[in-house]
């Protein structure tokens, strides 16, 4: 049985071995092979705790999903990031700032119980629109939102990944999607 919770601070490499999985399995082929393989699941949860989303008080929350009592999903989600930078927000809007599912959970309803749950918390905060940026080469995540009722609104950026040896970074489109709320 599946089950929504929020997340604690003990929470943090659980996530992060999840946020890992859904890169590597989600953004092989269009992300750098060498960036898949250099993710390490300390350094993530370490910045997972610096960036403190499992406080109350934190403006983004991150709700996860456990099944047989094991994470296989989270979802981050709070006011919108104009130019993606959490310190510039705007409380007209929500923002789903990330949802990941284990690989092995994708399409067992986990994804959608996860962007429901945001939904609502973001409703409860007084959002009546919300915006997700979503690769441009992610088609498994274009589908999954597109069917959930968001659409592009022709909003574009660029997100850059980080290359080894001082190369400089692959920058990889994003496109932003855009849905109502319903309360």
């Amino acid at each position: 049985m599946l089950t929504i919770r929020r997340e604690e601070p003990d929470d943090a490499e659980a996530v992060a071995r999840v946020h890992i999985h859904g890169w590597q399995a989600g953004y092989a082929g269009f992300m750098p092979d060498e960036v898949l393989r250099r993710l390490n699941v300390t350094a993530w949860a370490q910045r997972r705790r610096d960036l403190g989303t499992a406080d109350p008080e934190h403006p983004f929350s991150t709700l996860l999903a456990e099944a047989d009592g094991a994470v296989v999903g989270f979802t981050t989600f709070g006011p919108y990031r104009n130019n993606q930078d959490r310190d510039d927000l705007d409380p007209t809007l929500g923002e789903i700032v990330a949802l990941y599912v284990e690989p092995a959970h994708w399409g067992a309803g986990t994804g959608r119980a996860l962007l429901a749950s945001a939904r609502d918390g973001l409703v409860e905060r007084g959002r009546v629109d919300h915006r997700v940026w979503v690769l441009e080469e992610n088609r498994r995540a274009r589908r999954f939102y597109e069917r959930a009722g968001l659409s592009p609104d022709g909003e574009r950026s660029t997100y850059p990944v980080p290359l080894a040896g001082g190369r400089p970074p692959v920058g990889l489109i994003e496109l932003r999607y855009a849905g109502r709320l319903t309360g």
